[in-house]
């Protein structure tokens, strides 16, 4: 049957649909808009893919990710993106050709991207997509209840994992943290507060032993890039609030890209967010990164707890650092060592014998 002979709420069901669009009641996707529509961070659109390039998959909302083909029909989520490792991209100011920017299945127009990849892969919109009442579904349409927003107080240990750019180490390090907290007997909650919609971070961190894992998405944005800064410091109250009210016993917290990008740093220099979050593990490339890093942490009133990520690839850059810096180097063997785990979020028992498991 062709694209053609559906009915549009068929044909949206037939489209290879994106993860971060995964909290999106599939039968409330019912009609499209035309192309005359302004699109808002976070609509959802369908799209034609016109040119395969540097994503040649999606990945979908059970987190597999599907072959692309020219021609194929997309679900996607408009939103800005920041990685300079890859793309830089904003929402565009209409529903001409675009681009998806990111595997997860972020929709944008591609102001640039690193000498070593390829061209993004280009898209056609076909139209925002309406629900019954001919309404633009948002992701935000279906963030988390308000009834959970906000917390008065963290009442479970907790760490902060935070590095120096884009692969760095951070999900690594938080994962392999959290595989120790739980061997320890810990109740995890994971949560990925900045960065861009895709479930690859988030599953590492379920697959290495979390209770439960949350990202921004669940706060209603596909993506944190220019959303506000006053919008991204209200992501981790919502989280946090969940992840408690779940019975997580230890919450470690991701913060994505590097110190100087700019949600990330806006986060990382709130006051509320510092006395809620004091505990940081810091992830670097190298000895230079690790000690302005954790230098700039400390002067924010930061407890860091140790240097770890891509650095611990390198005995020789794992000497170096220790060398230039009182701390701890955890490599991935020390943050799995259950002991070494409740020591970096400031316990020294472990939960079983403190009663907590």
């Amino acid at each position: 049957m062709s694209a053609s002979t559906y009915t549009t709420a068929q044909r949206l069901q037939a489209a290879k649909r994106a993860f971060v669009t995964r909290r999106v009641l599939s039968d409330d996707m019912q009609g499209l808009t035309d192309l005359n529509h302004i699109p808002q961070s976070g609509d959802l659109v369908l799209a034609r893919v016109t040119e395969i390039g540097h994503h040649t998959k999606i990945e979908r909302i059970d987190g597999r990710k599907a072959t692309l083909y020219e021609g194929d029909e997309i679900i996607l989520a408009f939103g800005n993106r920041y990685a300079p490792d890859q793309f830089e991209a904003l929402v565009p100011q209409d529903l001409a050709a675009c681009h998806m920017v990111a595997a997860g299945g972020i929709a944008g127009l591609a102001i640039g991207w690193h000498s070593r990849i390829e061209m993004p892969t280009q898209i056609e919109p076909i139209g925002l997509i309406t629900n019954a009442a001919g309404n633009v579904v948002n992701v935000a349409d279906y963030k988390l209840p308000a009834h959970r927003h906000g917390i008065t107080q963290i009442s479970v240990p907790s760490v902060v994992v935070v590095g120096t750019s884009m692969n760095a180490g951070k999900t690594t390090t938080a994962a392999n943290l959290i595989h120790g907290l739980t061997t320890a007997g810990h109740t995890v909650g994971a949560m990925k507060i900045t960065g861009t919609g895709a479930g690859g971070d988030l599953w590492l961190m379920k697959d290495s032993g979390a209770a439960q894992v949350l990202d921004f998405t669940d706060a209603g944005y596909p993506t944190s890039f220019n959303i506000g800064i006053e919008k991204a410091k209200e992501i981790y109250p919502v989280l946090a609030a969940e992840l408690m009210r779940k019975g997580c016993t230890a919450i470690v917290i991701e913060v994505a890209d590097g110190i100087y990008q700019q949600e990330t740093r806006a986060i990382l220099q709130c006051n509320k967010f510092k006395q809620q979050f004091s505990n940081v593990l810091f992830a670097a490339r190298e000895a230079m990164g690790a000690q302005s890093g954790a230098s700039w942490l400390q002067e924010q009133g930061y407890l860091v707890q140790g240097i770890s990520g891509r650095i611990c690839a390198s005995p020789l850059a794992t000497r170096e650092a220790a060398d230039v810096l009182d701390m701890a180097v955890y490599g991935l063997e020390d943050l799995r060592d259950p002991a070494k785990a409740c020591g970096i979020i400031g316990q020294d028992d472990y939960p079983s014998q403190a009663g907590i498991a």
